[in-house]
């Protein structure tokens, strides 16, 4: 696992390159690289800069950039069935000089071309030089685990593994989309299809792409979970337990010792106890909080769970605090999140990452994937119990309407959970299905979100909405389960899990592998119809009995707990000068991006206890850090 970065057909190449592996040094402190090709008549080549994190195969022939007969190669990931390819490709002549899974990356190409994508199981996000023909070649693994960001500038481009690369590199030609802005507002984080920087793009979650000399890049697509879910609702089902095993298995390819995070709820347990059963050396982590912050967050105690599964299959549990200073951590939160991301699990998994690599950790392994795959998260639920109450009288409807209103959502201190869920489901119970679930999620309707921004953005949100509609339909199912599940694994994994999840812990110069994140078990989920998913309020039943074989009865039919923070906490105590100083009399609020009256009923509400908008008041705090971080590097806003 690396950071990698390059410039094609740029005059300056050297040193953009010099400042982007600087600025991304934390995704590989083992090793540093760098080459150059030979330069056209022009003077202007390609250059490719790379930082290691070393997993497979530890010593130096294995460091990177890779140039082996006419191709060269920076590539950042794992690759875990390399070794079936390598012996592949060995029976069809080609000789190894390494055991890295990198130059079987490299083979792989030159022996399949784009046909190699398909035969990958793994993470990744490289990019390529063929020597012969000119073209650069980038490509992503097929569920948008590693991140490629790219830039074209001139008759060529410029790309790196995070976007404060190119920031740090080009801030001053670079301005903000405030299309992207928005859309951040509205979900607390940026789906694949946007980049908080104008003219910055993402390469899409399996595709690849060719650039040649002042062309644009040419995007294909290999690999498209549209149309994976679409054939395996119509196919045979495989053995979902065997399928989850396999993946497992697969995950633990490494030259260096392996944790696993365990959280004590359903994923992180199966997944933990699969590994350590592959493998007795696998230790796992658990965080803990303040007891004052649990009570007022009304949260579960995780940590209980944990303990009991570690116990249980005999794994040495190493338990974290999460208390941090947030005031002193937030800006650097921001600023390791790389886009707007209001999400503050964000701390745990940091904190979680550089505690594992104080202990020589540097391979995780999470349950991230289950929940969008297999229907686990509580909006699915509710949108689907909201079928239900839309059929109820409209006297019924709006006596209960009434009663929550009244509600409070904290009395004396005390977070008020139930009264926090009805409150949340009313916002969109009586909605269609498309903006039921778009709303179950997001922080604002586009009414709301109007009503807190400047008129002339007006246009960005009628886009970001319409573009969660294009998403939702984009596929031929039928079953509002599974097409709630494919939206989820088309927007919020990439553009928030796995986003946060890559930054934070490449912050901490750790990996984390997410065994649930893979095409195998992406079929196989898809395989469910969505009544083997949600049944009587209960989500993930189909994972839920594939776990009985591996974990107790009482981790299995636990309530659904969120790998979060106790950010209600934070805002309503810890933050609360911040938020007057910071955001209240901020760049977003001074420049007219955000009304400051709208703002300001936000946090009167919130501060009175009569809603709960600690993740809208904890979103455009980071928001306004990030707008102030980009200024600082030239971005115009």
């Amino acid at each position: 696992m690396c950071g990698i970065a390059g410039c094609y057909q740029q005059a300056d190449g050297r040193k953009l390159v010099d400042i982007m592996t600087d600025r991304i040094a934390h995704r590989g402190p083992d090793a540093a690289g760098f080459w150059s090709s030979d330069a056209d008549a022009d003077g202007v080549g390609v250059q490719f800069g790379f930082r290691r994190l070393s997993i497979i195969d530890l010593s130096p022939a294995a460091n990177q950039p890779q140039s082996k007969d006419g191709l060269t190669i920076v590539y950042n990931g794992e690759l875990y069935n390399y070794r079936a390819l390598r012996a592949e490709l060995t029976a069809r002549g080609v000789r190894f000089t390494t055991r890295s899974d990198t130059e079987v990356v490299l083979e792989a190409w030159r022996s399949w071309g784009p046909g190699a994508l398909g035969r990958f199981r793994g993470m990744f996000a490289f990019a390529l030089f063929d020597g012969r023909s000119g073209e650069l070649i980038l490509a992503r693994d097929p569920l948008g685990i590693k991140p490629l960001y790219y830039l074209p500038r001139g008759d060529g481009l410029v790309f790196a593994s995070e976007l404060k690369a190119l920031v740090a590199a080009l801030g001053a030609e670079l301005r903000v989309q405030p299309g992207a802005l928005i859309a951040s507002m509205l979900y607390y984080w940026l789906p694949e299809q946007l980049c908080a920087i104008d003219g910055v793009a993402k390469l899409p979650p399996g595709s690849w792409a060719c650039v040649r000399p002042g062309q644009g890049p040419a995007i294909r697509q290999y690999w498209n979970v549209a149309e994976v879910a679409a054939s395996a609702a119509a196919g045979p089902r495989a053995d979902l337990g065997d399928v989850i095993e396999d993946s497992v298995a697969a995950h633990l390819v490494a030259d260096v010792p392996i944790s696993s995070f365990l959280s004590g709820g359903l994923d992180s347990s199966i997944v933990t106890v699969l590994a350590h059963r592959a493998n007795q050396e696998i230790d796992a982590y658990t965080i803990t909080f303040r007891a004052a912050d649990q009570r007022f967050e009304a949260m579960p105690d995780d940590a209980g769970y944990a303990r009991k599964v570690a116990s249980r299959d005999g794994i040495r549990l190493h338990e974290i605090e999460i208390s941090p200073d947030v005031v002193q951590m937030l800006p650097r939160v921001v600023d390791v999140l790389d886009e707007p991301v209001g999400d503050p699990a964000a701390i745990n998994t940091l904190l979680m990452c550089e505690s594992a690599r104080e202990r020589g950790v540097k391979v995780m392994l999470s349950g991230i994937g289950a929940d969008e795959l297999f229907g686990g998260y509580r909006k699915h639920i509710a949108c689907r119990l909201a079928g239900q109450y839309d059929r109820l009288p409209g006297a019924a409807r709006g006596f209960c309407r009434r009663v929550v209103d009244w509600a409070p959502v904290s009395v004396g201190g005390r977070g008020l959970r139930y009264a926090r869920w009805a409150k949340r489901f009313l916002t969109f119970a009586e909605l269609p299905a498309e903006p039921r679930f778009r709303r179950s999620y997001t922080l604002y309707d586009g009414a709301e979100l109007a009503g807190l921004v400047s008129p002339d953005l007006a246009d960005c949100i009628g886009a970001v909405l319409a573009q969660h509609a294009d998403v939702y339909h984009d596929n031929v199912l039928s079953d509002e389960v599974n097409r709630m599940c494919l939206a989820d694994t088309r927007l919020f994994l990439p553009g928030l899990n796995l986003a946060y999840t890559d930054r934070a812990s490449m912050a901490a110069s750790v990996e984390v592998r997410v065994p649930f994140v893979d095409p195998v078990v992406t079929r196989a989920a898809f395989a469910l119809p969505g009544d083997a998913k949600i049944r009587r309020g209960h989500g993930k039943v189909a994972l839920k009995q594939a776990a009985r074989g591996w974990l107790p009865p009482e981790i299995i039919g636990r309530p659904k707990a969120s790998f979060s923070a106790p950010l209600r906490a934070w805002v309503r105590r810890d933050l609360t000068e911040v938020i007057n100083d910071v955001l209240v009399a901020g760049e977003l609020v001074r420049s007219g991006m955000i009304r400051r009256t709208g703002l300001m009923q936000l946090i009167s509400d919130d501060r009175a206890g009569r809603e709960d908008r600690s993740k809208q008041i904890w979103q455009l705090l980071t928001l306004e850090l990030w707008y102030r971080n980009a200024q600082a590097h030239g971005v115009a806003g």
